[in-house]
């Protein structure tokens, strides 16, 4: 799996293609957290109107994803973060949250967060987030604390 032009786009996540993105993410995410602390949105709920989502796709073959749910006129969440285990190592989770941070940017969102792992499956995750400027804070939303979750934010303007 290498070469061909990447794209990032916004797309349905009901896309016939996607299946194998969503089965891993969804193995991924119930490799070692327990099930009450896993807020992965169904597949369905990723196409409602309050949800930009994206495929990143290599050659034509979607290989990550993510999406941006608006949880507050001015405050959105990264939600379904994945990139193919395969396809990891270069550069394709940085782009894809570039993509997500510059859409929420656009849509006149004043803040990003997101809720990730405690689990050393999700060692990367943090990392990729702390590099994009992305730092830990309490709970968001409808969040609660929860000793196997990590929730970070990041301001995406100027307090003016």
């Amino acid at each position: 799996m290498g070469g061909g032009d990447l794209v990032i786009g916004r797309e349905s996540p009901l896309g016939e293609d996607l299946a194998l993105l969503f089965r891993r993410h969804t193995a991924d995410m119930h490799a070692d957290t327990p099930p009450e602390s896993i807020h992965m949105l169904p597949r369905a709920a990723l196409e409602g109107p309050e949800i930009a989502f994206f495929v990143l796709r290599e050659g034509g073959v979607p290989v990550g994803m993510g999406a941006v749910k608006r949880i507050a006129p001015d405050h959105g969440e990264i939600k379904s973060m994945h990139v193919l285990a395969e396809a990891r190592g270069r550069g394709h989770s940085r782009r894809m949250l570039e993509a997500l941070v510059a859409h929420a940017r656009a849509e006149g969102m004043a803040r990003l967060s997101l809720e990730t792992g405690v689990q050393p499956t999700f060692i990367a995750a943090r990392g990729l987030y702390a590099r994009a400027g992305f730092v830990e804070c309490p709970p968001f939303g409808d969040y609660h604390p929860d000793p196997n979750s990590v929730f970070m934010t990041i301001a995406l303007r100027g307090s003016d």
